[in-house]
């Protein structure tokens, strides 16, 4: 798929600004709070009606089943909301990395539910779209919804925010790492104190996750302290990419090229408190 293709629909990246495990429920889902922050780097998808009820997905996912992926679980969950047998044909110019933090999974299923609301002519406004994703992961409705958000309980608690819009360097090591493996390890910690939007430095801040990701996936911690050279490096979710943030774009190319002469590799993208995505739909979602 080319970028200047007007048909294309981008599914962003996110970055988790600082992750705190405040507690856990009786249910075993966490208690946590962190920012999240779209990239300006994002999957590409494209969408095309059929005249039957199938969904065909063309993706560029070795070793992933279609009917495995979160598209296809967001229009089939989609179709059930409203009772529609409408198919479509969904290609996947696959960019972000899997396993990777980013959230490229879940922004895909963002991306799916808005655009087969229009594909489909279904008129569902945000809160039934986020309300469906929900259901798909956590970290949906946030894509959904497509505004900088401070994020409570188990995520789904969503504040919206206006931290600093930086450029970014950003590290992907060469592994994916398992969320469930990190937040089951009994050596996560699990009871920071909450604290509020106002006590909080969109500049500092820190992860839960890094000692535990650290020690399970030792190429991780070789990133951060590769970075760590060239700016203060932070872990985004359950990692595996480590980012750091720059006021200037050169500053962050810098560090990216400097990191990758000693063999890693990255990209370097801009923070958006507004997703991507919402430069593409043609309806006000404020």
């Amino acid at each position: 798929m080319s970028e200047g293709d007007t048909g294309l629909w981008p599914a962003p990246a996110k970055l988790n600004l600082f992750l705190h495990i405040t507690g856990r429920r009786a249910d075993g889902y966490h208690l946590l709070q962190t920012v999240f922050q779209f990239l300006d780097r994002c999957d590409l998808l494209r969408f095309e009606p059929r005249g039957d009820s199938e969904l065909r997905l063309h993706a560029n996912l070795p070793g992933v089943a279609a009917e495995d992926n979160l598209i296809i679980r967001a229009a089939q969950r989609l179709r059930a909301h409203v009772g529609s047998r409408q198919g479509a044909e969904i290609f996947l110019d696959k960019r972000l990395p899997a396993g990777g933090g980013l959230g490229g999974g879940s922004s895909d299923a963002a991306t799916t539910l808005h655009a087969l609301n229009l594909l489909w002519g279904l008129d569902l406004d945000e809160d039934a779209l986020a309300d469906i994703g929900v259901g798909l992961g956590a970290d949906v409705p946030v894509f959904v919804r497509g505004r900088a958000a401070w994020a409570e309980g188990v995520g789904e608690k969503l504040t919206a925010v206006d931290p600093p819009e930086p450029w970014y360097a950003v590290l992907v090591p060469d592994c994916a790492v398992s969320t469930a493996a990190v937040f089951q390890d009994p050596e996560l910690t699990r009871d920071t104190p909450p604290t509020t939007i106002p006590a909080f430095s969109f500049r500092g801040g820190r992860n839960d996750c890094e000692s535990v990701v650290r020690a399970r996936f030792p190429v991780v911690g070789q990133a951060l302290d590769a970075l760590s050279a060239h700016g203060q490096a932070r872990l985004t979710g359950t990692g595996a990419c480590v980012f750091a943030a720059f006021d200037e774009r050169e500053s962050a190319m810098a560090a990216l090229l400097a990191c990758e002469r000693a063999g890693w590799q990255g990209f370097v993208a801009r923070g958006c408190n507004r997703s991507p995505l919402f430069g593409r739909l043609p309806i006000n979602s404020d």
